[in-house]
C-alpha cells in the first residue's frame, strides 16, 4: 500500500485553517472577557400599583411609631402582632395588617375623635418592615435575606449584602419579581447606577437580586 503524500498546497491550506480557527478563538475570548451591560430597558418596567400599596402596608412583626400632637401618653412605638393587631391606649386592640401608615393614622384619628378628642393630629411612621424581605444572591460578599425598606433601591440591596466580590458581573444583575401575570426578570446595570451614569432601580418586597460571575 502506498503512503499518501501531503503536498505543500495542502499544508498551506491546513495552516490557513488553523490560523483562522485560532483567530476566531481569540476574538471569542476577547468578547467574553468584556463586561456585559444590561440594556436601558430595565428602567421601563411598569409599576404595579397593587404591589406598590402592598409594599407600603404593615404586616406581622413590623415596628412603627405613632405621634399624637401634644399627647405624650398616646405617642410611642408599637409592633404588629402575629394576628395583625396592636394594643393602643384608650382604643384597645386595633387591626392594622394590610394598612398603610397613612391609613393607620386615619384609623386612630377617627377613633380618638369619635370618643376622646375633637381634632387629633396623628402621624404614623414605619421604623422597621420585618414582614417584607428581599433576597440578594450570587457574587456579593454576604448573600442572604434582608428587610425591605420603603423605596429600597438595588444599590441599597447590594450594599446590605456587603457589596460585590471581585468576580462579580457588576453591570448585569438579574432581578426576579413575581407579578400577577407571572415572573418577570430584569437585567440592571448596578455599577453604572453607582457611578451616576444610569437611573436607579426601585425594588419591591419579595424581589430576588442575583449577581452573576463575570465571564473571563
Amino acid at each position: 500500500m502506498m503512503a499518501k503524500v501531503t503536498t505543500s498546497n495542502e499544508c498551506s491550506k491546513a495552516w490557513r485553517l488553523a490560523e483562522a480557527l485560532l483567530l476566531t478563538a481569540l476574538v471569542l475570548a476577547a468578547a467574553m472577557g468584556c463586561s456585559t451591560t444590561a440594556p436601558s430597558t430595565y428602567n421601563n418596567v411598569p409599576v404595579d400599583s397593587r404591589l406598590a400599596v402592598q409594599a407600603a402596608s404593615l404586616g406581622a412583626g413590623d415596628e412603627f411609631e405613632v405621634r399624637v400632637y401634644e399627647e405624650v401618653g398616646l405617642s410611642g412605638s408599637f409592633v404588629v402582632s402575629p394576628t395583625g393587631q396592636f394594643d393602643y391606649p384608650l382604643l384597645g386592640s386595633l387591626t392594622v395588617e394590610g394598612l398603610t401608615p397613612q391609613q393607620v393614622a386615619g384609623l386612630i384619628r377617627s377613633r380618638l375623635a369619635s370618643r376622646y378628642m375633637r381634632q387629633p393630629y396623628v402621624v404614623v411612621q414605619v421604623k422597621t418592615l420585618n414582614s417584607k424581605k428581599i433576597i440578594v444572591l450570587g457574587e456579593v460578599k454576604s448573600p442572604g435575606r434582608f428587610n425591605y425598606g420603603d423605596r429600597m433601591t438595588i444599590v441599597e440591596a447590594v450594599t446590605l449584602a456587603g457589596g460585590f466580590t471581585t468576580l462579580a458581573e457588576r453591570n448585569y444583575a438579574i432581578v426576579t419579581r413575581g407579578e400577577a401575570a407571572g415572573t418577570r426578570r430584569v437585567a440592571v446595570p448596578v455599577e453604572k447606577i453607582m457611578q451616576g451614569l444610569a437611573a436607579n432601580f426601585l425594588l419591591q418586597p419579595g424581589d430576588i437580586v442575583f449577581v452573576p460571575e463575570t465571564i473571563l
